[in-house]
């Protein structure tokens, strides 16, 4: 299990992996356009070469690209569905091109539609669309926190979803503030190994590709996503410890998405977890 920060790509893509070395990151994760933005510079060749050599460089051993916020793939308008559409395709074209393994997405909101019907329906011709390409980065679903009509923010959701998208190359990523303001209480050891006996066999560990490591600014069940550091927040530290600690999540790898004043000391406390494990 190797641990990182979501980090800028201020000044170029390939300036991400010495920010990330800088943080102590083994692995780290970007956004490679405006995170409120449908569009994006091309990615040269010679970045994407620069990016490469300096992956070497400092040390990391993945990347991964986070799409940006405004994707919504259960709009009824169609700017905004086929835009994220074609947002979420050229995502993997860029991560394919940097040799990036993961791009995670949100889903979106089922404002506009039947939730139990209409919705998911939708969501699932949108990621047939998005995975009809030849990429080698593999599509990653994210857990959400709950809020309003969100997409994906229970276990059942996104097994229906992996269950129509059988054949094609996608996963989950699983945010810990998301799964705990969504309901998920992983507070102690105990119910940590309930929470994911239920995701094992509701969804499948063999689906889980990548952590998204945060602490909650809110609480249980409060459907808000608030990001705090490793231990100030209201999952706490024990959690986390039970994570490192569990055999089944010993090879998924831990993005930190916490703000950088600390960020450091939060992976510094991954670390020390899995020290421990030694």
């Amino acid at each position: 299990m190797l641990f990182g920060a979501h980090v800028s790509i201020a000044g170029g893509i390939e300036n991400s992996p010495k920010r990330a070395s800088e943080l102590g990151c083994e692995v780290f994760q970007i956004f490679s356009r405006s995170p409120q933005s449908f569009s994006a510079p091309e990615i040269s060749d010679k970045t994407a070469e620069l990016f490469l050599e300096n992956m070497q460089k400092y040390k990391q051993k993945e990347a991964y690209i986070h799409t940006p916020y405004i994707i919504n793939l259960a709009s009824t308008n169609n700017r905004i569905r086929y835009g994220s559409i074609k947002v979420i395709q050229e995502e993997l074209k860029r991560a394919s091109k940097l040799k990036v393994k993961y791009v995670m997405t949100h889903l979106g909101s089922y404002k506009d539609v039947d939730t139990e019907l209409e919705g998911p329906l939708m969501v699932v011709d949108a990621l047939k669309k998005v995975l009809d390409g030849d990429f080698s980065a593999q599509l990653l679903l994210e857990i959400s926190a709950g809020a309003g009509n969100i997409v994906g923010c229970r276990f059942e959701e996104l097994a229906y979803f992996l269950e129509e998208l059988s054949g094609y190359s996608v996963g989950v990523c699983l945010d810990t503030a998301h799964m705990f303001a969504s309901g998920y209480d992983i507070r102690t050891k105990e119910s940590f190994k309930k929470v994911f006996d239920e995701f094992d066999k509701i969804v499948g560990i063999k689906h889980l590709k990548l952590f998204h490591l945060n602490d909650s600014k809110v609480e249980l069940g409060a459907k808000k996503d608030r990001h705090e550091h490793i231990g100030d927040g209201y999952i706490g530290k024990e959690a986390f410890l039970s994570l490192v600690q569990d055999e089944r999540l010993k090879n998924i790898n831990g993005i930190l998405e916490t703000q950088h004043d600390k960020v450091k000391k939060d992976i510094s406390i991954m670390k020390g977890f899995r020290d421990l494990q030694k």
